[in-house]
């Protein structure tokens, strides 16, 4: 085995570990320490930085090794939580086409959903931190597109994102077996058989996951009304 092999949260946790297991990696901090810089100072970069560390510093991170369903919490929370966010605090300085984006995004999200691309990221760091990077860089480029249409007709496409979310959700609830080998154990500690925890995975990208998208789609449509009433964004 070398040094790139195995899961970057380390070996999944039985329930009595998983308080103590915080990452504290430096390379991730640093990492987030860099994009509070690229952020900058305001409150919805700040808000991103968190959510990322819930994401890589938290014991969310171990757990997501055991639990595929916590893996689809730590994705909701970096494409549709903290991408956005980020997005925000980023934003573009003239309007942006967003339908490259919407297809570039929602494939990279359905691509490491499929069982070998998953399976293999999750067994070898650094093509972990290329699912990583590459599902939350193109949730920003999507982002950035989306709140640069404008008087807010963004909303149709923070629609059409969450339908792709939801339709992979779906897939993955209503599969009558479980489809990822590095979560074919870890479940039966916590209680989940393997296809159990897929399912409730499906559920929370297909159900809960639409609460964020809904924020965002709010907040667009208040932008349209706004604009349409003639006042000022």
């Amino acid at each position: 085995m070398t040094g790139w092999q195995g899961s970057y949260c380390g070996p999944a946790p039985i329930p009595v570990e998983l308080v103590s297991r915080w990452n504290f990696d430096p390379w991730v901090l640093a990492v987030l320490a860099g994009l509070a810089l690229l952020a900058g100072r305001n409150r919805c970069g700040a808000a991103a930085i968190a959510v990322l560390a819930i994401a890589f510093v938290s014991p969310l991170c171990a757990l997501s090794s055991a639990l595929f369903s916590a893996r689809v919490l730590h994705h909701v929370l970096l494409v549709a939580v903290a991408a956005p966010l980020f997005a925000i605090s980023r934003p573009t300085r003239t309007h942006t086409r967003a339908g490259a984006p919407f297809l570039f995004a929602t494939a990279v999200l359905w691509l490491w959903h499929v069982p070998d691309a998953y399976d293999a990221a999750l067994g070898h760091m650094a093509l972990y931190w290329v699912m990583q990077a590459s599902l939350f860089g193109s949730a920003v480029l999507f982002w950035r597109a989306v709140f640069s249409q404008p008087d807010g007709s963004g909303v149709g496409w923070v629609f059409l994102a969450y339908l792709a979310m939801g339709m992979l959700g779906a897939i993955l609830t209503l599969a009558p077996s479980s489809f990822y080998a590095t979560h074919a154990i870890a479940p039966l500690m916590w209680g989940f058989s393997p296809l159990a925890d897929q399912q409730l995975g499906g559920l929370i990208m297909w159900m809960p996951a639409g609460l964020p998208f809904a924020v965002w789609g709010g907040l667009l449509a208040r932008r349209a009304w706004r604009s349409s009433a003639g006042e000022p964004e």
